[in-house]
């Protein structure tokens, strides 16, 4: 007699965490719902209906990616101002260009002390002496980052996706294609 009770309280705790873990790899994900952004934001999760972690071939499936693209690689089907980086055939980075933004209003051309009021912490990222490459302020939340490269005026480039490639590509510096 005593087992039933055990056993439906293993159950019941054993449902309890699966859906614990159910709830918090869904706040991971940072896939909001597609109507909580507009069309010209970029955030945490992606743009559009395009997601960082995706492959190549998901993306180009969907229509989503053209994979002829451009000189340096592929690109972003119908949308110009966003040009993706892969890593092991996984999107990990976008960099950005007006007229899309983040959420909160940031890109290429916004003043930094804009930047700084925004965002309460930032990570201060310092180009090497004598070098033609710009400061960074890395901005990250969990596994993701915005890394806003600036001249100590205004935002030059906007990079978002997953915060591990964003301080590689700092801290290896920015080759051409």
């Amino acid at each position: 007699m005593t087992r039933r009770p055990l056993a439906f309280a293993a159950m019941l705790l054993g449902g309890m965490l699966v859906a614990g873990c159910g709830q918090a790899s869904a706040e991971g994900r940072h896939d909001p719902p597609s109507s909580t952004y507009g069309p010209e934001i970029v955030h945490f999760g992606g743009v559009r209906d395009i997601r960082f972690g995706e492959t190549r071939e998901q993306l180009t499936k969907r229509g989503a990616l053209d994979p002829k693209g451009q000189a340096c690689g592929p690109a972003f089907a119908g949308l110009k101002a966003v040009d993706p980086v892969f890593a092991d055939d996984r999107l990990v980075l976008v960099w950005v260009n007006p007229p899309q933004h983040t959420p909160e209003g940031v890109t290429v051309g916004t003043p930094v002390t804009k930047v700084r009021t925004l965002y309460s912490e930032i990570d201060d990222l310092k180009a090497p002496p004598n070098t033609y490459r710009y400061d960074g302020m890395l901005i990250a939340e969990g596994d993701r980052a915005y890394l806003f490269l600036h001249d100590g005026e205004k935002v030059q480039k906007t990079i978002i996706g997953y915060a591990e490639y964003a301080h590689r590509l700092f801290d290896d510096g920015f080759g051409s294609c």
